[in-house]
């Protein structure tokens, strides 16, 4: 198959070379302005991925690609469909990003429905995994999902091997709520790690998921999703990582360190502040992590005042 992956940051140039890797034709497409892009024409490599002479390297969309894989920070998503939508409307696109939108708190999948048409079909893919180990052969398990049931089967036969199994996922809300959430999760606990209370990472695990599992509930969703690959299932990659952006970005925050990677939890803890007014149910983690990001709050504080709201009962 001919695939295209946009956007050449650290998890995009390895979905180039993954595909490629089983046999696909691949071309990496970003930006003139890029300095991933400027790195891989000058090296073909960033340091994590080498990619073959067999990827094409492009600044412009091709016109023979077959699947669309996209890669970028979740706030550009419209923009960049909208910019590109002849090129793109009616074939394949995989979202490969897990983010809301600010304002909206609209999923990935709703957004490319709204710029490209509801009939446009569309896939997200999901789920635990680092570069770091992908690229020494250390497998994981991911999910597929999309409403379109011949586009996920189609999706899972092409991409799936030996280091990563797929699984068919049957909740397209859960699955992008659960997993946009994760990263919020995984800022709270990089400022545990920051104020030194690594070891409540098990009640944030376990509050974070409830807490994740009642907004997908009320989005229409199955709350049990939360318990699931996209959510609970990526915490230990998120939470507990050394090569996690989210927790690396909140202990940080903390200690007063500069972090210059995109840390998508930033933004999604703003739409799903959004979701909260639309559904009514409370997040006090994301509104406790909102305080420390955005108003300059005191994490130990924050962490005080949750584990004050937590005198109740569990379930």
């Amino acid at each position: 198959m001919r695939f295209t992956v946009m956007g050449c940051g650290r998890w995009g140039a390895f979905l180039a070379w993954y595909t490629n890797k089983l046999g696909h034709q691949v071309t990496l497409v970003g930006r003139e302005s890029s300095r991933h892009m400027e790195t891989f024409q000058s090296t073909r490599t960033n340091g994590l991925v080498t990619l073959p002479d067999t990827v094409r390297l492009s600044t412009t969309l091709p016109a023979d690609a077959e699947v669309t894989l996209i890669s970028i920070g979740s706030q550009g998503l419209r923009g960049l469909l909208r910019q590109n939508a002849q090129a793109l409307r009616g074939k394949p696109l995989v979202l490969c990003m897990k983010g809301l939108e600010i304002g909206t708190g609209k999923r990935l999948s709703v957004i490319a429905a709204e710029e490209l048409g509801q009939g446009q079909p569309v896939a997200v893919w999901l789920g635990p995994g680092h570069v770091q180990e992908f690229t020494r052969g250390v497998p994981n398990c991911m999910v597929i999902d999309s409403a379109d049931e011949a586009l996920k089967a189609m999706l899972v036969e092409a991409l799936a091997s030996d280091l990563i199994r797929f699984y068919y996922g049957r909740d397209l809300i859960g699955n992008e709520i659960g997993a946009a959430a994760k990263n919020v999760v995984g800022i709270a606990a990089g400022a545990l790690d920051g104020v030194h209370l690594g070891t409540l990472k098990g009640a944030l695990m376990s509050r974070g998921t409830r807490e994740v599992a009642r907004l997908i509930a009320a989005l229409g969703g199955n709350e049990l999703s939360a318990y699931g690959l996209c959510h609970l299932g990526d915490y230990e990659a998120t939470i507990f990582s050394p090569y996690s952006h989210n927790r690396r970005f909140g202990e940080c925050v903390v200690t007063g360190e500069p972090y210059t990677e995109l840390a998508e939890g930033y933004y999604t803890v703003k739409a799903l502040l959004d979701l909260e007014k639309q559904t009514g149910v409370e997040m006090p983690i994301s509104h406790a992590l909102y305080q420390v990001l955005y108003e300059g709050a005191d994490a130990r504080e924050m962490v005080d005042e949750l584990f004050r709201r937590s005198l109740k009962m569990e379930f």
